[in-house]
């Protein structure tokens, strides 16, 4: 178990970012993973959730074989800090659980479960980066919509860019997310990367009241490849390689953002908001 005796989680507040993407397999959850570990290699205090209920694999990414999931909290048979790993670099990760049906469809007393567990924590955040799941389901749209920032990743496919803007409709429909970071994954050049998102953004801008921001363009990389088949990250296996320098910029753009003055996103409130959402779906369905 993590030292969890350091003073109270909102004493700081902690930068909050959804990664999602819409489409499986455009390496959202490898962008996740990195960026995390990159930000935790600049000795912040970082926290990687694996949010990607019922298909959970930053474990298998980050070569971890945790001993607890998500699943136990739920059932009651131990707490949140019991089930919190140390990763790569000092990362702290909560690991969810692979093919559980409970985690995929978390009702309400699940969620306020939840609300206690993240409000026990008592250890210094700077950041919590947060990997969902691919599509648009209810657990992407609420966790997306509780953080402070959504990052959308997507590629140069048509059914990547069809459903980063379903994704990006969605949120803003649904959670009134109004401000979206992008970044364009498995890029040839920079031009190419701007090409991808402009085209993107051509289509928000037409019929979404929206904002996009290009935050990173991410290249092609036979070192990427090879670190995700070692079951580590890019950044510490190949860190002079073209994407783990590119995702070391990503890291420090996004620790460059402006940073919460309130604790309106942070972690203790992460999950309340999960359930505000929840409660307000359901009204409004009556």
């Amino acid at each position: 178990m993590l030292d969890d005796s350091i003073g109270p989680l909102h004493q700081s507040v902690p930068q909050v970012v959804a990664v999602t993407g819409g489409k499986g397999g455009v390496g959202k959850t490898t962008i996740a993973a990195n960026m995390a570990v990159s930000m935790a290699r600049n000795r912040r205090q970082v926290m990687l959730l694996d949010a990607d209920l019922g298909l959970a694999n930053i474990d298998v990414h980050l070569n971890l074989l945790p001993p607890y999931t998500l699943a136990h909290v739920l059932r009651g048979d131990c707490n949140l800090t019991d089930i919190i790993m140390p990763g790569p670099a000092g990362l702290k990760v909560i690991p969810g659980a692979s093919g559980n049906r409970l985690l995929s469809q978390l009702g309400r007393p699940e969620n306020i479960g939840l609300v206690n567990a993240f409000s026990d924590l008592t250890m210094p955040l700077d950041a919590l980066v947060i990997d969902t799941a691919a599509g648009i389901s209810d657990s992407v749209l609420s966790f997306c919509g509780a953080a402070q920032q959504v990052l959308v990743v997507l590629c140069d496919e048509p059914a990547s860019i069809t459903d980063a803007y379903a994704t990006i409709k969605m949120l803003n429909r649904e959670n009134r997310v109004a401000r979206f970071l992008v970044v364009v994954n498995k890029a040839n050049s920079a031009k190419h990367g701007r090409d991808v998102f402009d085209r993107l953004n051509r289509v928000t801008d037409r019929f979404l009241d929206v904002q996009l921001e290009l935050l990173s363009v991410l290249p092609q990389c036979e070192h990427l490849e090879r670190s995700i088949r070692q079951q580590r990250t890019v950044v510490e296996a190949y860190p002079r390689s073209r994407a783990a320098i590119a995702i070391n910029k990503l890291a420090r753009k996004f620790e460059g953002l402006q940073k919460p003055t309130s604790p309106s996103g942070e972690c203790e409130f992460f999950v309340e908001r999960l359930v505000e959402h929840s409660m307000t779906s359901e009204m409004s369905a009556v």
